[in-house]
């Protein structure tokens, strides 16, 4: 397997072309094959079924939003939807992968193709790619159209004067949040109960990709790092017991977070955000008690530095060997002192803070419309996923 790995990584990897080459095949819909690597992308449907009664129950209490007509726990794209893997062609069954949670606010998964194709290329693992409750292909499509929205926008600034970052991007996580922040976690405890079941389905070998138990490893981007801290701080059915934690632009903790942004979420959402989970959280009962539970608890952890720190850190000590977290010098989203908050005592071990020789963002750390700096877009990007795949071959 090393030596796949080193093989691999001598072919050329241009990140901006072949970001639109991929971006172009690409289908939630129908099985693709990508010739130039040998890998296949296999879509495959997911029903929500586990734990559905507790996730109606958390949603039913959220009163629909004006810029929806249709309450969340009534949004049919969010209960069945299509998620994909990145597998190699020709090889049996898999007994290891690496499940890959995106950001906040994505509508697509073009940003996040090569990333899969080049994991699963130089790792040989499966990568699966499976979007969070309300993002993706898991939102009606008026939420990604901007023509329909934009006179959201221009209602929201009408409503809320000198409201910056506010775009037709945005609007509809913006909008929902700031009329109930109590769907971050909503959607966020959602998500975690439709990975435990697709986990519980792999460990069962009912996966038609993957070996009875499997082992699933996690790479978590921005706040698919907090959703992966959740799951192995919390550890369902022991489902990560022999995982690996991969971040990237991730890791912080929740109050040192700053998305306001164009393309995650205005800046009165995101003040309602920081507001509701780093006071009124604490403060009020907001979570039914039947749901507050080991996910609760772990997801508490990771709000404020203070709060929950001894039984944070001690996991984040003893699980040292199998975590990493790369932050970014520039980054403003997902700062690394937040995520020294977050490890703690560990953060020597798990923690490295890089930085690029270019232009970058949280959300654009290898940015498409970079061109003339595409020597460098390619050398940093393999600096990052040559880590991940090397930490993830490991043996544990």
């Amino acid at each position: 397997m090393i030596l796949y790995l080193v093989c691999t990584k001598n072919r050329i990897m241009e990140v901006i072309s072949r970001s639109k080459q991929l971006s172009d095949l690409f289908s939630l819909e129908k099985k693709i094959e990508l010739k130039e690597t040998n890998i296949s992308i296999t879509p495959f449907e997911f029903k929500q079924s586990f734990n559905e009664e507790e996730i109606n129950s958390l949603q039913a209490n959220i009163v629909k939003s004006e810029f929806s007509e249709v309450a969340d726990n009534a949004i049919s794209e969010n209960k069945t939807f299509n998620y994909c893997v990145f597998s190699p062609k020709g090889k049996a069954k898999a007994d290891d992968a690496i499940l890959l949670l995106h950001g906040l606010n994505e509508r697509s998964w073009n940003k996040y193709l090569i990333w899969a194709e080049y994991l699963t290329e130089t790792t040989g693992k499966p990568v699966i790619l499976f979007p969070i409750a309300f993002h993706i292909n898991r939102a009606p499509l008026l939420w990604s159209n901007a023509r329909a929205l934009v006179a959201w926008v221009e209602k929201r600034k009408l409503e809320i004067q000198g409201l910056k970052n506010s775009t037709f991007v945005n609007i509809a996580l913006s909008s929902r949040i700031s009329q109930n922040p109590f769907r971050f976690y909503a959607s966020g405890r959602e998500t975690v109960m439709n990975i435990w079941q697709l986990m519980k389905e792999i460990k069962e070998g009912k996966h038609l990709l993957f070996k009875e138990n499997a082992n699933i490893n996690l790479f978590g981007y921005s706040i698919g790092a907090l959703l992966s801290n959740v799951l192995m701080i919390s550890n369902p059915d022991n489902l990560f017991d022999n995982s690996k934690l991969f971040m990237f632009c991730g890791g912080s903790i929740f109050s040192k977070m700053n998305a306001n942004a164009r393309d995650i979420i205005d800046e009165e959402a995101n003040s309602k955000l920081q507001n509701y989970y780093t006071k009124d959280f604490f403060l009020k009962d907001v979570v039914p008690e039947s749901s507050q539970d080991s996910i609760h608890k772990a997801f508490k952890s990771l709000l404020l530095p203070d709060k929950l720190r001894e039984f944070r850190e001690d996991f984040f000590t003893s699980a040292s060997n199998r975590v990493r977290a790369i932050t970014l010098k520039d980054d403003i989203v997902i700062p690394t002192a937040g995520a020294v908050d977050t490890f703690g005592r560990a953060s020597d071990k798990i923690l490295e803070e890089i930085d690029f020789p270019y232009t970058y963002t949280h959300q654009w750390a290898f940015p498409l419309n970079a061109v003339s700096k595409a020597a460098l877009v390619n050398e940093s990007f393999r600096k990052v996923f040559d880590k991940a795949a090397d930490f993830v071959l490991r043996t544990r």
